[in-house]
């Protein structure tokens, strides 16, 4: 029997857009990516993957990025400022090849930055999470979450068995470190799955066919990204980036709710374009 997985990658607000759009173009299509047997969620996937896979609907996760802001609970604006993208980069630069090394940098930085007061707190940030699912309660469906253990820079992958709640995992992985605090689950604290790799697109690589949807398309070094990730599968993969019109849409600031309805409106574009394409993949 061929085995399916969707890897959704972060990418902020406008991630969730964009991965959305391109769903429920696909759908609209004839492609329904929705029903994988394995679902992989970094940060802004691990939104949208709690939403699929708990029986939303593409047409009303689509519906729900064009209306106006302030719809659906709350959507404060943020940004990912120069001082925090140097943070990053040093720390990347300093671990190397080395990912447990680059976590601890980026939780260490997470933390001091939430002790600094200049950070929402863990509980407002939660709220915020929890006003974006369809639904508190792990799904039938085989989801993984991805995050990073912010003093140890240990990978850690929840799933439903795991008798953590959907919420507090989906928040860990998109606690972006230096922006939003870190999430406290079991007495361990975690950052965003995305300081790993965008998409941990190797957590599905030995599914037959697997299509990772990559709202950040590079990746430094190049071994994080999704498509060295997949480079060894031994099936069928694709790696689908914002093209040109979605990079647009997209703008500078991926944690702008303003952009969330043009970027939504750019994947629903690009899917109609490329759904033949991913059609041969999928099967």
């Amino acid at each position: 029997m061929t085995s399916r997985a969707l890897v959704l990658g972060g990418g902020g607000v406008t991630g969730i857009a964009w991965e959305i759009g391109i769903l429920h173009g696909l759908f609209a299509a004839g492609l329904d990516l929705t029903v994988g047997d394995l679902v992989v969620g970094t940060s802004a996937g691990s939104v949208v993957g709690a939403q699929v896979t708990n029986g939303a609907t593409t047409e009303a996760l689509y519906s729900r990025q064009l209306a106006p802001i302030g719809s659906h609970g709350n959507e404060p604006t943020a940004a990912i400022g120069r001082a925090v993208t140097a943070r990053w980069i040093w720390s990347g630069l300093r671990a190397g090849s080395d990912l447990e090394a680059l976590g601890r940098r980026l939780g260490t930085f997470a933390i001091r930055a939430a002790e600094s007061g200049r950070l929402p707190s863990e509980e407002e940030r939660v709220a915020v999470i929890r006003d974006r699912l369809v639904s508190q309660d792990w799904p039938a469906r085989d989801l993984a979450i991805t995050a990073v253990d912010a003093e140890s820079g240990e990978f850690r992958t929840f799933r439903a068995a795991d008798g953590v709640p959907l919420v507090l995992a989906v928040a860990a992985s998109c606690a972006v470190p230096g922006v939003f605090p870190p999430v406290s689950i079991d007495g361990r604290r975690y950052i965003d799955g995305g300081t790993r790799s965008s998409a941990n697109a190797d957590l599905a690589a030995s599914s037959d066919r697997v299509v990772a949807l990559t709202p950040i398309a590079g990746a430094f070094p190049a071994s994080r990204g999704a498509v060295a990730q997949l480079s060894a599968a031994p099936g069928r993969t694709t790696v689908v980036a914002p093209d040109a019109q979605a990079r647009r849409a997209i703008g500078r600031n991926v944690l702008d709710p303003a952009a969330r309805a043009r970027t939504a409106r750019a994947g629903f574009a690009q899917a109609t374009a490329s759904a033949a394409a991913i059609a041969e993949v999928w099967g």
